[in-house]
């Protein structure tokens, strides 16, 4: 007699029963690899992207043949945006004035990188001359800056609104440390200059949009009144915008591990992040 032949494969409830397991695995296994990815992102993805911008910054200095530049600066959203910038004194009437390149659009960092220079202004009240000033000091010795639950670190950013449909709470020291940028000259070194970014037709805090049109800066009320441009420019010193030197280093840090944290933590975490330096010849980055 012939045997009978026996069917292989496996039965549904072994099926099941692996399926179960596979998900089980998965959902054990899924933070440690989305941590694994926004550290990844965060270091190496933001490390190539921001060398890039650097590269094209020297490109632009040297073509236009005048200071250019890479600004770090976060839109009222949160999102954190490399803008290119040249030195523009006819157009801003400001020996330090420079305007947003045009005909090049902002680049966005990848959502889990956040860069900072670890400096704020010492002075935060309105007017255009605590503008003007230059001064500033380490945020790594001010902690207490970090806190979002202390009021005097929070800003509204929408105050001036006129019809009071946004508001944009920000802690403004944040912010100051988050704006930053670096300056190449025209024959493509690195060189520390003074830094204040305004509209493409260098307009002091405009209004409205006959005042200025510029979509890259313009002023808290064009942006959310008249949804023109994209980042305040520099004459709100009490929103830690304002004229600063241009940096030659900045740390590199993961904006969604630093937002869960409080102040002290945020110090702790920035604290143990190293510094990354510009080559001031070649416009590359390095660690010391």
């Amino acid at each position: 007699m012939k045997a009978k032949s026996r069917q292989s494969g496996i039965t549904l409830t072994e099926m099941t029963v692996v399926i179960a397991v596979v998900a089980l695995l998965g959902s054990l296994g899924l933070p440690a690899a989305r941590m694994l990815f926004n550290s990844f992102e965060s270091q190496s993805g933001g490390r190539a992207v921001i060398g890039a911008a650097m590269a094209s910054a020297r490109a632009i200095a040297a073509r236009e043949q005048r200071y250019a530049g890479v600004r770090f600066q976060q839109d009222l959203d949160g999102n954190q945006y490399m803008v290119f910038i040249v030195h523009d004194f006819d157009r801003t009437g400001l020996v330090s004035g420079f305007r947003a390149v045009e005909g090049v659009e902002p680049i966005k960092l990848p959502g889990s990188v956040g860069v900072m220079d670890l400096m704020v202004r010492i002075e935060h009240n309105a007017g255009d001359r605590p503008a003007r000033d230059t001064r500033d000091e380490l945020l790594l010795l001010r902690p207490n800056y970090l806190d979002d639950t202390n009021p005097a670190n929070l800003i509204d950013y929408g105050y001036r609104t006129v019809t009071g449909k946004n508001k944009y709470f920000k802690n403004k020291y944040v912010v100051d440390a988050s704006t930053f940028s670096i300056v190449f000259s025209p024959s493509g070194k690195m060189v520390i200059h003074n830094v204040r970014v305004r509209n493409k037709h260098g307009d002091f805090q405009p209004l409205n949009l006959s005042e200025s049109a510029d979509d890259i800066f313009n002023s808290p009320e064009n942006i959310i009144d008249n949804d023109r441009g994209m980042f305040i420019q520099d004459d709100y010193a009490e929103l830690g915008l304002g004229q600063e030197s241009s940096r030659n280093k900045f740390i590199i840090y993961d904006k969604t591990q630093f937002d869960k944290l409080d102040g002290g933590g945020r110090f702790n975490y920035l604290s143990g992040l190293e510094f990354i330096y510009i080559n001031p010849y070649t416009g590359t980055m390095i660690k010391k």
